[in-house]
């Protein structure tokens, strides 16, 4: 009989567990508090500190001619390759068979003085924060009267960088008649990206790269700005928004994702019958979890690498631009869209050209970035910041997410609501992948653009009824 009674027990109580966690953490459990953030911060070498420089300098990128032989020499150099498997495309990662004919193209077709034109053509600049000289593209549209100018900040992420942004930034920069407000964009190179200053101490995570582009944004005259972020850029962004919420005028994101014990729980929840937790058409984007997860196995083995050994890793990826390549251009491939893997040719000019590929890459070679931009996995994901849970901390500010059919995760917006609680409003695609903004500009852009209206919408809103 007792025997009969511990069973029952054992087996009601995981069930009432289940029960009551996500009443325990909607309802009783309040949020952490926020952490303390020093605005201030120093990241640079510290004899700055003696004669800090607050001027907004031109920028122009210049490979350089010893920069480009070297880079040739390297190329034509490069060992024979290990053959790829018999019948195997890009599933063991970068087909070796098809590196000669891309690293014959960087070296021989790649115009080098074209493309520096090319990635000239928007007005850049150097500034100064927190003791690090951080890169960024502004380009300010001339409007009629009566039209209102906006400032938005571009965040990008790793593997990309601000090239991300050029086919969408006339698109976004545009006037129109249809709209009684102008863009006008900032797009930084982050810390240790491009041709942005890396720290030269360990601590410079992702909400602390958000304190400096906060402080960016207000060296240019911008107290409040609108913000946009995909990958890392995502990530900066929604700690942005937690940190400054008052100082956001609205945030659009292509990655939102919120990772707290209740999301986990509901999702977990929802394995066992998905209706529960998603839409029937869109629940292959979540379901089964098995393959979802397997999927993410798949993706993510840099990421335990980059978030513990970014250092030993960048030897490798810093002396050769075939392995440069290869690395980085895989991710291209099968973020874009997972089938990718089964194509000899990764599919990588299925929406890119060899030249934006390439563009791409020289933003971590040319500057020699590639170990700075890795070592953010590890300032990110460590006892630190992660200590600080602000994904469990909710922000009042506005939020707009564009979900790509492809991008490496999706939730339903109700789980999405628990940590932006002012959501409003979800484009769900049926095309793109992780590089939205370079993949698909047109869209990106008009969907940015949608975003924005609705966020002063909002505000106007808002204003109407303090009154």
């Amino acid at each position: 009989m007792l025997d009969d009674q511990m069973a029952r027990l054992l087996f009601i109580a995981p069930i009432l567990a289940l029960a009551i966690m996500p009443i325990y953490f909607l309802f009783l459990k309040g949020p952490p508090p926020l952490p303390d953030i020093d605005m201030n911060e120093w990241w640079g070498p510290e004899k700055l500190k003696e004669k800090p420089d607050t001027s907004i300098k031109p920028f122009k990128i210049a490979f350089g001619d010893t920069v480009v032989k070297d880079l040739k020499d390297r190329l034509k150099r490069s060992r024979s390759f290990t053959a790829p498997l018999e019948g195997v495309a890009f599933q063991y990662g970068f087909n070796t068979a098809q590196l000669d004919g891309w690293l014959k193209y960087w070296a021989n077709d790649y115009q080098f003085k074209e493309r520096e034109t090319f990635l000239n053509q928007y007005p850049q600049f150097k500034t100064n924060i927190q003791g690090l000289d951080i890169h960024f593209i502004r380009v300010t549209p001339k409007v009629p009267a009566g039209v209102e100018v906006v400032p938005l900040l571009l965040l990008h992420g790793w593997p990309g960088s601000v090239r991300e942004f050029y086919e969408s930034i006339p698109l976004i920069t545009a006037v129109s008649k249809d709209r009684d407000f102008a863009v006008e964009v900032i797009v930084p190179s982050l810390p240790g990206y491009g041709f942005s200053d890396a720290a030269v101490r360990p601590g410079l995570g992702a909400p602390q790269i958000g304190v400096v582009m906060k402080n960016l944004m207000n060296r240019l005259g911008y107290k409040k700005f609108y913000l946009q972020g995909g990958d890392w850029g995502s990530l900066i962004g929604s700690n942005m928004v937690t940190l400054f919420p008052d100082d956001i005028l609205g945030f659009h994101t292509n990655l939102a994702t919120t990772m707290n014990p209740v999301a986990t729980l509901i999702e977990l929840i929802g394995s066992l019958y998905p209706p529960l937790v998603v839409e029937e058409h869109l629940a292959d984007r979540m379901y089964p979890m098995k393959k979802r997860f397997s999927h993410l196995l798949e993706e993510t083995g840099y990421m335990h690498i980059q978030a513990s050994k970014p250092d030993t890793v960048g030897v490798g990826l810093s002396d050769s631009p075939a392995g440069l390549l290869a690395y980085i251009l895989e991710k291209f491939s099968t973020w874009t869209r997972p089938e990718h893997r089964a194509k000899p040719d990764g599919g990588l000019t299925f929406r890119f050209s060899k030249d934006q590929l390439l563009d791409n890459l020289m933003f971590y070679w040319a500057p020699g970035s590639i170990t700075t931009s890795m070592r953010l996995y590890s300032e990110n994901f460590n006892s630190k910041v992660m200590g600080m849970k602000l994904d469990e901390i909710p922000t009042k500010a506005p939020v707009w997410v564009a979900q790509a059919k492809y991008e490496l995760a999706y939730q339903p917006p109700f789980l999405i609501k628990l940590k932006f609680n002012n959501l409003v409003g979800v484009t769900v695609l049926d095309d793109g992948g992780h590089f939205l903004a370079f993949e698909l500009p047109k869209i990106f852009a008009e969907d940015v653009l949608k975003a924005l209206g609705e966020f002063r919408k909002v505000a106007k809103k808002n204003v109407k009824t303090d009154l």
